[in-house]
């Protein structure tokens, strides 16, 4: 309502663990939402991302994917700490899903956690040979930087 969502659109990057990570914050408007038996509209904060490792190789990028594998989306905001809560549905079968917090530390700099629910795969919806790694930072106080 207060365009608060604006402040977090944008590309940031940061490196964890040996790998470079980039995400592409954008805002939707009006996207509709189906949370259980309930239909609305409202503003979204959706991020899509890139993970290479230290060569640059492409580890696993969501940026090209037009359904909702890889879907992040923002739930709700806390403009008082700035804190964004974000609902990540995980990746292949499910794997790494749960909640990322991203904070807003200044105009070019948000910090990072991320809380999977868990990294358990019921095999039997997963076929053979399917890539179940979490890809992103699973830690708390990651800082991203804004290009």
């Amino acid at each position: 309502m207060n365009n608060e969502l604006d402040a977090y659109t944008g590309t940031y990057n940061t490196f964890f663990n040996g790998n470079i990570i980039t995400l592409f914050i954008t805002k939707e408007a009006h996207k509709l939402i189906e949370y259980t038996n309930q239909k609305f509209y409202r503003d979204v904060v959706s991020i899509k991302f890139i993970v290479k490792d230290s060569n640059g190789i492409v580890l696993q990028n969501s940026q090209s994917e037009d359904s909702q594998k890889n879907a992040i989306y923002s739930m709700r905001i806390n403009p008082y700490y700035n804190i964004l809560t974000i609902n990540y549905k995980g990746t292949n079968c499910g794997v790494g899903n749960g909640f990322i917090y991203l904070k807003k530390l200044n105009s070019t700099q948000i910090s990072w956690e991320y809380i999977p629910d868990s990294t358990i795969i019921d095999s039997s919806k997963c076929p053979p040979g399917t890539d179940t790694t979490i890809y992103l930072p699973e830690t708390k106080d990651l800082i991203f930087t804004k290009q």
